[in-house]
């Protein structure tokens, strides 16, 4: 019933209303910083691991994997469209890191990246998390046009279980920018109020991405390329080390498993 209806809709519609939904998300992990005194250091960097699993796994099954079935159906050799994309993805979001100021989560100030600015850490701390949200919207938008385009190597049920996957991660990872806003001394509403905002960009990058490709089709299995390098550059380059720097190096590494595990099954089984 749910999916004949969001058949109905047209693949813009379909991605911005998944990208709505793990802003949602992101903006109830956000809440517990009302109701969460102080932030469980172990819980963080499972939250941050399980974050990276899941965005591992869905890199791979629901990006790159059927950039690979289509591109099997051109007159190159299949690994060019998702290769190429993968790395522009890659570069795209290292030129974004380096142009755009930010400071990962457990960093000192003196670590902030980015072009130098007199930003306070708060809004150092924001600008990091959203910079993670782009590749994540994107991802949504990319995968909603590629069904809309071939629906045969993307099936809805499979971009639907990539926004659930990313939205379910998006309620440790607002948890996750909400609990150290509060630490710096940012009251409860203003912590949840800033830390849900930094999900905006999601719909936002769903928008823009699924509307890239309705007006290029031919870049379809780049564009899926292009999203998985997008995301397995934030992870590699924020998650996992963010995760592993507090010492609790052994259960980051579990959340890390368990999210990835929870992705493949999410978009296997229901392929």
């Amino acid at each position: 019933m749910i999916e004949t209806y969001i058949q109905s809709l047209s693949p813009p519609i379909q991605a911005l209303v998944a990208g709505m939904l793990t802003w949602g998300l992101t903006a109830f992990g956000a809440s517990f910083v009302l109701f969460v005194r102080a932030v469980n250091k172990k819980l963080l960097d499972v939250a941050l691991g399980f974050a990276a699993g899941v965005m591992i796994a869905a890199s791979f099954w629901s990006l790159l994997e059927p950039a690979i079935e289509m591109s099997q159906r051109m007159n190159i050799p299949p690994w060019i469209p998702p290769a190429t994309g993968f790395v522009i993805g890659a570069l795209f979001l290292r030129l974004i890191d380096i142009i755009l100021p930010h400071l990962h989560l457990q960093a000192p100030i003196n670590e902030a990246e980015g072009i130098k600015t007199s930003f306070k850490r708060t809004t150092l701390l924001v600008l990091a998390v959203t910079l993670h949200n782009i590749p994540e919207g994107l991802a949504i938008g990319v995968s909603f046009g590629a069904h809309g385009t071939d629906p045969e190597s993307v099936t809805l049920l499979s971009s639907i279980m990539l926004a659930i996957g990313i939205g379910i991660q998006n309620i440790p990872e607002g948890f996750a920018i909400s609990m150290p806003l509060r630490s710096e001394g940012l009251s409860r509403k203003k912590s949840f109020l800033i830390g849900q905002f930094s999900g905006l960009v999601e719909p936002v990058f769903a928008l823009i991405g699924v509307l890239v490709l309705d007006i290029m089709h031919s870049l379809l299995p780049y564009a899926l390329g292009f999203a998985a390098g997008a995301m397995i550059f934030v992870t590699v380059e924020e998650l996992i080390p963010e995760s592993q720097r507090g010492g609790n190096s052994d259960i980051a590494t579990a959340g890390l498993i368990i999210g990835f595990t929870l992705m493949m099954i999410l978009d296997v089984a229901f392929k």
